[in-house]
Protein backbone atom coordinates (compact mmCIF):
# COMPACT_ATOMS: atom_id res chain seq x y z
CA UNK A 1 0.00 0.00 0.00
CA UNK A 2 1.75 3.55 -0.60
CA UNK A 3 2.04 5.81 1.71
CA UNK A 4 -0.41 8.42 3.29
CA UNK A 5 -0.09 11.21 5.03
CA UNK A 6 -2.07 13.30 6.99
CA UNK A 7 -2.07 16.75 6.40
CA UNK A 8 -3.16 19.53 9.01
CA UNK A 9 -4.08 23.37 8.66
CA UNK A 10 -5.29 24.78 11.50
CA UNK A 11 -6.99 28.08 11.54
CA UNK A 12 -7.94 30.22 14.14
CA UNK A 13 -11.48 28.55 14.22
CA UNK A 14 -11.20 25.81 12.31
CA UNK A 15 -9.43 22.84 11.18
CA UNK A 16 -9.07 21.40 7.97
CA UNK A 17 -7.87 17.89 7.47
CA UNK A 18 -6.98 15.14 4.85
CA UNK A 19 -5.38 11.90 4.25
CA UNK A 20 -3.43 11.90 1.01
CA UNK A 21 -1.93 9.14 -0.83
CA UNK A 22 1.45 10.66 -1.41
CA UNK A 23 1.80 8.37 -4.92
CA UNK A 24 -1.13 9.54 -6.70
CA UNK A 25 -2.36 12.49 -4.83
CA UNK A 26 -5.91 11.84 -4.16
CA UNK A 27 -7.68 12.40 -0.55
CA UNK A 28 -8.86 9.18 0.99
CA UNK A 29 -11.22 11.37 3.01
CA UNK A 30 -11.06 15.15 3.98
CA UNK A 31 -12.76 17.11 6.28
CA UNK A 32 -13.66 20.57 7.63
CA UNK A 33 -14.42 21.78 10.69
CA UNK A 34 -15.78 25.44 11.30
CA UNK A 35 -16.73 27.81 13.97
CA UNK A 36 -14.44 26.25 16.56
CA UNK A 37 -15.16 27.34 20.09
CA UNK A 38 -18.61 29.00 18.78
CA UNK A 39 -22.18 27.58 20.42
CA UNK A 40 -22.41 25.51 17.38
CA UNK A 41 -19.50 23.83 15.39
CA UNK A 42 -20.11 22.77 12.31
CA UNK A 43 -18.17 19.19 10.55
CA UNK A 44 -18.29 17.78 7.40
CA UNK A 45 -16.48 14.88 6.24
CA UNK A 46 -16.09 13.06 2.96
CA UNK A 47 -14.68 9.48 2.50
CA UNK A 48 -15.30 6.43 1.19
CA UNK A 49 -18.97 5.92 2.34
CA UNK A 50 -20.00 9.43 1.16
CA UNK A 51 -20.47 13.12 2.67
CA UNK A 52 -21.28 13.16 6.04
CA UNK A 53 -21.95 16.47 7.89
CA UNK A 54 -22.28 16.85 12.06
CA UNK A 55 -23.90 20.11 14.42
CA UNK A 56 -22.14 19.89 17.72
CA UNK A 57 -20.25 22.60 20.14
CA UNK A 58 -16.63 22.34 19.41
CA UNK A 59 -14.84 24.12 22.34
CA UNK A 60 -11.48 23.97 21.13
CA UNK A 61 -8.78 22.51 18.64
CA UNK A 62 -7.89 19.59 20.16
CA UNK A 63 -11.94 18.14 20.58
CA UNK A 64 -12.10 19.53 16.55
CA UNK A 65 -9.23 16.69 16.00
CA UNK A 66 -10.43 14.22 18.12
CA UNK A 67 -13.66 14.53 16.14
CA UNK A 68 -11.62 14.37 12.65
CA UNK A 69 -10.28 11.23 14.44
CA UNK A 70 -13.87 9.80 15.63
CA UNK A 71 -14.90 10.75 12.21
CA UNK A 72 -12.38 8.61 10.54
CA UNK A 73 -13.14 5.49 12.64
CA UNK A 74 -17.05 6.07 11.85
CA UNK A 75 -16.65 7.20 7.97
CA UNK A 76 -13.97 5.78 7.18
CA UNK A 77 -10.83 5.14 6.74
CA UNK A 78 -10.23 4.06 10.00
CA UNK A 79 -6.37 5.46 10.95
CA UNK A 80 -5.30 3.04 11.90
CA UNK A 81 -5.83 0.58 9.18
CA UNK A 82 -3.95 2.79 6.75
CA UNK A 83 -0.23 3.42 6.19
CA UNK A 84 0.54 6.83 7.62
CA UNK A 85 4.26 8.07 6.84
CA UNK A 86 3.79 10.97 8.66
CA UNK A 87 1.55 14.19 9.97
CA UNK A 88 1.83 17.56 7.17
CA UNK A 89 0.92 20.67 8.88
CA UNK A 90 0.68 23.89 7.07
CA UNK A 91 2.44 26.70 8.76
CA UNK A 92 1.96 29.81 6.59
CA UNK A 93 5.13 31.98 8.15
CA UNK A 94 8.67 30.52 8.16
CA UNK A 95 10.47 33.54 7.88
CA UNK A 96 14.17 33.83 7.01
CA UNK A 97 14.97 30.42 8.77
CA UNK A 98 12.70 28.05 6.97
CA UNK A 99 14.08 27.50 3.76
CA UNK A 100 12.65 23.80 3.68
CA UNK A 101 9.54 22.08 5.45
CA UNK A 102 11.29 20.44 8.88
CA UNK A 103 10.53 17.77 11.46
CA UNK A 104 8.57 18.88 14.40
CA UNK A 105 9.99 19.08 17.63
CA UNK A 106 10.49 21.39 20.43
CA UNK A 107 13.38 23.50 18.86
CA UNK A 108 11.02 24.10 16.25
CA UNK A 109 8.12 24.79 17.85
CA UNK A 110 9.77 27.51 19.86
CA UNK A 111 10.97 28.71 16.38
CA UNK A 112 7.63 29.04 15.21
CA UNK A 113 6.50 30.81 18.16
CA UNK A 114 8.96 33.67 17.93
CA UNK A 115 7.95 34.28 14.18
CA UNK A 116 4.46 35.06 15.66
CA UNK A 117 5.00 38.72 15.61
CA UNK A 118 5.25 38.22 11.53
CA UNK A 119 1.89 35.90 11.28
CA UNK A 120 0.01 37.26 14.12
CA UNK A 121 -3.29 36.05 12.50
CA UNK A 122 -1.96 32.73 11.63
CA UNK A 123 1.01 31.41 13.16
CA UNK A 124 -1.06 31.04 16.78
CA UNK A 125 -3.31 28.95 14.89
CA UNK A 126 -1.22 26.63 13.23
CA UNK A 127 0.84 25.76 16.20
CA UNK A 128 -2.14 25.11 18.10
CA UNK A 129 -2.73 22.36 15.42
CA UNK A 130 0.75 21.06 15.64
CA UNK A 131 0.56 20.98 19.41
CA UNK A 132 -3.05 19.14 19.44
CA UNK A 133 -1.87 16.66 16.94
CA UNK A 134 1.65 16.01 18.42
CA UNK A 135 -0.99 14.79 21.94
CA UNK A 136 -2.78 12.87 19.84
CA UNK A 137 -0.90 11.01 17.44
CA UNK A 138 2.15 10.73 19.70
CA UNK A 139 3.89 7.67 17.58
CA UNK A 140 3.32 9.52 14.06
CA UNK A 141 6.26 11.73 13.45
CA UNK A 142 4.99 15.22 12.25
CA UNK A 143 6.51 17.84 9.77
CA UNK A 144 5.98 21.75 8.95
CA UNK A 145 5.82 22.60 5.61
CA UNK A 146 6.02 26.38 5.24
CA UNK A 147 3.68 28.93 2.88
CA UNK A 148 7.23 31.28 2.91
CA UNK A 149 9.80 28.15 2.32
CA UNK A 150 9.95 27.94 -1.55
CA UNK A 151 10.15 32.23 -1.42
CA UNK A 152 13.48 32.00 0.49
CA UNK A 153 15.50 31.85 -2.78
CA UNK A 154 14.67 35.12 -3.79
CA UNK A 155 17.70 37.22 -4.27
CA UNK A 156 18.22 39.92 -1.66
CA UNK A 157 17.62 42.89 -4.20
CA UNK A 158 14.11 41.31 -4.45
CA UNK A 159 13.54 40.93 -1.26
CA UNK A 160 15.02 43.87 0.64
CA UNK A 161 12.63 46.80 1.07
CA UNK A 162 14.34 50.52 0.61
CA UNK A 163 13.56 51.55 4.17
CA UNK A 164 16.38 51.86 6.93
CA UNK A 165 18.33 48.92 6.99
CA UNK A 166 18.07 48.17 10.67
CA UNK A 167 14.21 47.41 10.46
CA UNK A 168 15.88 44.27 8.05
CA UNK A 169 18.25 43.20 10.42
CA UNK A 170 16.16 43.91 13.63
CA UNK A 171 12.96 43.73 12.81
CA UNK A 172 12.98 41.10 10.27
CA UNK A 173 11.02 43.27 7.76
CA UNK A 174 11.48 42.04 4.12
CA UNK A 175 9.92 40.59 1.48
CA UNK A 176 9.02 36.64 2.21
CA UNK A 177 5.91 35.74 -0.24
CA UNK A 178 3.26 33.09 0.49
CA UNK A 179 1.49 30.33 -1.31
CA UNK A 180 4.72 28.74 -1.49
CA UNK A 181 3.25 25.08 -1.33
CA UNK A 182 1.10 26.13 -4.35
CA UNK A 183 3.46 27.84 -6.19
CA UNK A 184 6.14 25.04 -5.80
CA UNK A 185 3.33 22.25 -6.91
CA UNK A 186 2.28 24.12 -10.30
CA UNK A 187 5.79 24.86 -11.67
CA UNK A 188 6.67 21.18 -11.14
CA UNK A 189 3.68 20.06 -12.89
CA UNK A 190 4.27 22.74 -15.44
CA UNK A 191 8.01 21.65 -16.36
CA UNK A 192 6.15 18.10 -16.80
CA UNK A 193 3.16 19.29 -19.24
CA UNK A 194 5.99 20.97 -20.96
CA UNK A 195 8.12 17.67 -21.10
CA UNK A 196 11.13 19.44 -19.75
CA UNK A 197 13.07 19.49 -16.35
CA UNK A 198 12.01 22.25 -13.78
CA UNK A 199 15.24 23.53 -14.02
CA UNK A 200 14.94 24.47 -17.84
CA UNK A 201 11.83 26.72 -17.57
CA UNK A 202 11.04 29.75 -16.65
CA UNK A 203 7.29 30.87 -15.26
CA UNK A 204 4.97 33.40 -14.61
CA UNK A 205 2.77 31.23 -12.10
CA UNK A 206 -0.60 33.22 -11.02
CA UNK A 207 -2.25 31.61 -8.04
CA UNK A 208 -5.88 33.81 -8.04
CA UNK A 209 -8.33 32.70 -5.64
CA UNK A 210 -9.73 34.87 -2.51
CA UNK A 211 -6.12 35.02 -2.22
CA UNK A 212 -3.95 36.16 -5.01
CA UNK A 213 -0.24 35.95 -5.36
CA UNK A 214 2.39 36.25 -8.65
CA UNK A 215 5.71 34.58 -8.68
CA UNK A 216 8.10 34.62 -11.25
CA UNK A 217 10.01 30.87 -11.32
CA UNK A 218 13.43 31.02 -13.26
CA UNK A 219 14.61 27.38 -13.45
CA UNK A 220 12.61 25.59 -10.67
CA UNK A 221 13.15 28.45 -8.47
CA UNK A 222 11.23 31.55 -7.11
CA UNK A 223 12.84 35.01 -7.65
CA UNK A 224 9.95 37.29 -7.63
CA UNK A 225 6.70 37.09 -5.85
CA UNK A 226 4.26 39.50 -5.16
CA UNK A 227 3.12 38.93 -1.79
CA UNK A 228 5.72 40.56 0.80
CA UNK A 229 6.15 40.76 4.57
CA UNK A 230 2.61 40.00 4.85
CA UNK A 231 -0.08 38.44 1.93
CA UNK A 232 -1.54 42.28 2.06
CA UNK A 233 0.36 43.42 -0.92
CA UNK A 234 0.47 42.87 -4.46
CA UNK A 235 -2.31 41.74 -6.62
CA UNK A 236 -6.21 42.61 -5.76
CA UNK A 237 -7.65 40.21 -3.64
CA UNK A 238 -11.30 39.39 -2.54
CA UNK A 239 -10.62 41.32 0.61
CA UNK A 240 -7.08 42.35 0.61
CA UNK A 241 -6.25 45.71 -1.30
CA UNK A 242 -3.05 44.48 -2.59
CA UNK A 243 -0.59 47.15 -3.57
CA UNK A 244 -1.07 50.82 -2.62
CA UNK A 245 0.71 53.92 -1.26
CA UNK A 246 2.00 52.93 2.28
CA UNK A 247 1.08 56.70 2.72
CA UNK A 248 -2.24 56.18 3.09
CA UNK A 249 -2.35 54.63 6.53
CA UNK A 250 -0.83 58.31 7.65
CA UNK A 251 -3.31 60.05 6.07
CA UNK A 252 -6.37 57.87 7.48
CA UNK A 253 -4.60 57.82 10.96
CA UNK A 254 -4.19 62.21 10.80
CA UNK A 255 -7.21 62.98 8.74
CA UNK A 256 -10.16 60.29 9.82
CA UNK A 257 -8.53 59.14 13.40
CA UNK A 258 -8.61 55.82 12.48
CA UNK A 259 -6.27 53.62 14.48
CA UNK A 260 -3.65 51.40 13.10
CA UNK A 261 -5.95 48.24 13.53
CA UNK A 262 -8.73 49.55 12.38
CA UNK A 263 -6.71 50.45 9.15
CA UNK A 264 -4.81 47.19 8.96
CA UNK A 265 -8.38 45.31 9.38
CA UNK A 266 -9.89 47.71 6.98
CA UNK A 267 -7.01 46.96 4.10
CA UNK A 268 -7.25 43.09 5.21
CA UNK A 269 -10.98 42.49 5.45
CA UNK A 270 -12.76 45.07 4.22
CA UNK A 271 -10.74 45.79 0.59
CA UNK A 272 -10.24 44.06 -2.60
CA UNK A 273 -13.23 42.93 -3.94
CA UNK A 274 -15.04 43.17 -1.92
CA UNK A 275 -14.52 47.10 -0.93
CA UNK A 276 -14.97 47.98 -4.41
CA UNK A 277 -18.22 45.96 -5.14
CA UNK A 278 -19.23 44.52 -1.81
CA UNK A 279 -18.76 40.91 -2.28
CA UNK A 280 -15.54 39.06 -1.97
CA UNK A 281 -16.70 35.69 -3.69
CA UNK A 282 -15.63 36.35 -7.54
CA UNK A 283 -18.54 34.04 -8.51
CA UNK A 284 -21.21 36.78 -7.98
CA UNK A 285 -18.87 39.56 -9.36
CA UNK A 286 -19.01 37.54 -12.19
CA UNK A 287 -22.53 37.35 -12.20
CA UNK A 288 -23.06 40.94 -11.35
CA UNK A 289 -20.57 41.72 -14.38
CA UNK A 290 -22.84 39.70 -16.66
CA UNK A 291 -25.78 41.87 -15.66
CA UNK A 292 -23.64 44.69 -16.35
CA UNK A 293 -23.50 46.22 -12.51
CA UNK A 294 -20.65 49.31 -13.20
CA UNK A 295 -18.86 48.31 -10.31
CA UNK A 296 -18.99 44.75 -10.59
CA UNK A 297 -17.38 46.08 -14.59
CA UNK A 298 -14.84 48.28 -12.51
CA UNK A 299 -13.70 45.78 -9.61
CA UNK A 300 -13.05 43.36 -12.94
CA UNK A 301 -11.11 46.25 -14.68
CA UNK A 302 -8.85 46.77 -12.13
CA UNK A 303 -8.33 43.31 -10.57
CA UNK A 304 -6.82 42.00 -14.57
CA UNK A 305 -5.00 45.22 -15.29
CA UNK A 306 -3.21 44.52 -11.83
CA UNK A 307 -2.22 40.74 -13.13
CA UNK A 308 -1.56 42.34 -16.53
CA UNK A 309 0.86 44.74 -14.38
CA UNK A 310 3.29 41.75 -12.98
CA UNK A 311 3.03 39.72 -15.56
CA UNK A 312 4.94 42.54 -17.54
CA UNK A 313 7.35 43.15 -14.66
CA UNK A 314 7.88 39.56 -14.19
CA UNK A 315 9.01 39.46 -17.87
CA UNK A 316 11.08 41.68 -17.80
CA UNK A 317 12.48 39.91 -14.16
CA UNK A 318 13.05 36.53 -16.06
CA UNK A 319 14.04 37.82 -19.54
CA UNK A 320 12.52 35.04 -21.42
CA UNK A 321 9.54 33.43 -20.47
CA UNK A 322 8.65 29.83 -21.21
CA UNK A 323 4.68 29.72 -19.57
CA UNK A 324 2.43 31.73 -18.05
CA UNK A 325 0.24 29.33 -15.71
CA UNK A 326 -3.02 30.42 -14.32
CA UNK A 327 -4.37 28.13 -10.98
CA UNK A 328 -6.84 28.45 -7.97
CA UNK A 329 -10.08 28.72 -7.69
CA UNK A 330 -10.72 31.85 -10.17
CA UNK A 331 -7.42 31.16 -12.11
CA UNK A 332 -8.39 27.65 -12.91
CA UNK A 333 -12.21 28.43 -13.79
CA UNK A 334 -12.39 31.93 -15.08
CA UNK A 335 -11.67 32.27 -18.63
CA UNK A 336 -12.43 35.94 -18.49
CA UNK A 337 -9.75 36.39 -16.29
CA UNK A 338 -7.25 34.90 -18.21
CA UNK A 339 -8.20 36.87 -21.56
CA UNK A 340 -8.67 40.15 -20.26
CA UNK A 341 -5.32 39.75 -17.95
CA UNK A 342 -3.16 38.62 -20.95
CA UNK A 343 -5.12 40.84 -23.40
CA UNK A 344 -3.01 42.94 -25.71
CA UNK A 345 0.19 41.37 -25.22
CA UNK A 346 0.58 39.45 -28.32
CA UNK A 347 3.53 41.83 -28.96
CA UNK A 348 5.82 39.87 -26.17
CA UNK A 349 4.52 36.20 -27.95
CA UNK A 350 1.58 35.95 -25.19
CA UNK A 351 -1.82 34.62 -27.54
CA UNK A 352 -4.58 32.85 -25.75
CA UNK A 353 -6.95 30.38 -28.05
CA UNK A 354 -10.51 31.44 -27.29
CA UNK A 355 -11.82 27.85 -27.51
CA UNK A 356 -9.31 26.07 -26.06
CA UNK A 357 -9.71 28.79 -23.30
CA UNK A 358 -13.46 28.42 -22.56
CA UNK A 359 -13.27 24.76 -22.34
CA UNK A 360 -14.23 22.97 -19.37
CA UNK A 361 -11.61 20.84 -18.42
CA UNK A 362 -10.05 19.78 -14.23
CA UNK A 363 -6.61 18.63 -15.49
CA UNK A 364 -3.88 20.48 -16.59
CA UNK A 365 -4.29 21.88 -20.39
CA UNK A 366 -3.04 24.28 -22.57
CA UNK A 367 -4.93 27.46 -23.43
CA UNK A 368 -2.49 28.86 -25.44
CA UNK A 369 -2.92 29.33 -29.44
CA UNK A 370 -0.21 27.44 -31.80
CA UNK A 371 1.65 30.50 -32.64
CA UNK A 372 1.90 31.64 -29.40
CA UNK A 373 6.04 31.76 -28.44
CA UNK A 374 4.80 31.54 -24.94
CA UNK A 375 2.97 28.79 -23.48
CA UNK A 376 -0.38 29.91 -21.44
CA UNK A 377 -1.82 27.05 -18.84
CA UNK A 378 -4.21 26.22 -16.32
CA UNK A 379 -3.15 23.61 -13.86
CA UNK A 380 -5.12 22.95 -10.92
CA UNK A 381 -2.79 23.40 -7.93
CA UNK A 382 -3.02 20.81 -4.86
CA UNK A 383 -1.39 22.08 -1.90
CA UNK A 384 -2.40 18.89 0.13
CA UNK A 385 -0.48 16.66 -2.14
CA UNK A 386 2.39 18.92 -1.94
CA UNK A 387 2.56 19.29 1.74
CA UNK A 388 2.02 15.28 1.75
CA UNK A 389 5.33 14.92 -0.15
CA UNK A 390 7.20 17.30 1.38
CA UNK A 391 6.67 16.02 4.72
CA UNK A 392 7.70 12.29 3.02
CA UNK A 393 10.84 13.75 1.36
CA UNK A 394 11.52 15.04 5.31
CA UNK A 395 10.79 11.79 7.27
CA UNK A 396 12.64 9.60 4.93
Amino acid sequence: MSDHVLVINAGSSSLKYSLVDTASGQAAATGLIERIGEQQSHQVHRGPGGEFHDEQPIASHEDALRAAVDAFETHGPALGEVDIAAVGHRVVHGGARFAAPALVDDDLIAAVTELVPLAPLHNPANLEGIKVARRLLPDLPHVAVFDTAFHQTLPPYAYTYAVPYEWLEEHGIRRYGFHGTSHSFVAEQVARLLGRDPGEVNLIVLHLGNGCSVTAVRGGQSVDTSMGMTPLEGLVMGTRSGDLDPAIHGHLAREVGWSIDEIDRALNKESGLKGLTGDNDFREVSRRLAGGDVRAQLAFDIYCYRIKKYVGAYYAVLGTVDAIVFTAGVGEHSAEVRASSLQGLEPLGIRIDPARNTAASGTGRFVSADDSAVAVLVVPTNEEWEIARQAVGVVR
